[in-house]
């Protein structure tokens, strides 16, 4: 069940500020305040799913759309090249520590040999 209180909620809400990177309808890019890598970024729809799998389950089709269209534009915007890693954590036994879905993009020299 989703819980409207979590972070990414309050940040789409404007009630906690962050580094925004990409915005469009249907979603939000921003910095990660712990980044992992030289670049980390994480991308979140404007809508209440937990994870990417109610997200795929349960989004209209046009939010699904406009979403990855975002997820595009921000590796674009970032300049990436195509240098770059997505992760969504799905469940507190995979890492998924905020339960609004969110996808990490994330680029670093040291992905070449670290997988």
């Amino acid at each position: 069940m989703y819980n409207s209180d979590n972070v990414f909620a309050k940040i789409l809400g404007g009630q906690i500020p962050c580094k925004q990177v990409y915005s469009n309808e249907y979603a939000l890019a921003f910095c990660d305040v712990n980044p992992r890598a030289k670049t980390h970024v994480l991308v979140i729809p404007r809508g209440a799913y937990t994870d990417i799998y109610d997200f795929t389950a349960n989004a209209p089709a046009e939010l699904q759309r406009g979403f990855w269209d975002a997820v595009r534009a921000t590796v674009d915007t970032l300049g990436l090249n195509g240098n770059f890693r997505v992760v969504a954590n799905t469940g507190a036994g995979a890492g998924q520590s905020v339960f609004h879905f969110h996808l990490h993009i994330m680029s670093d020299e040291r992905f070449k040999t670290d997988f």
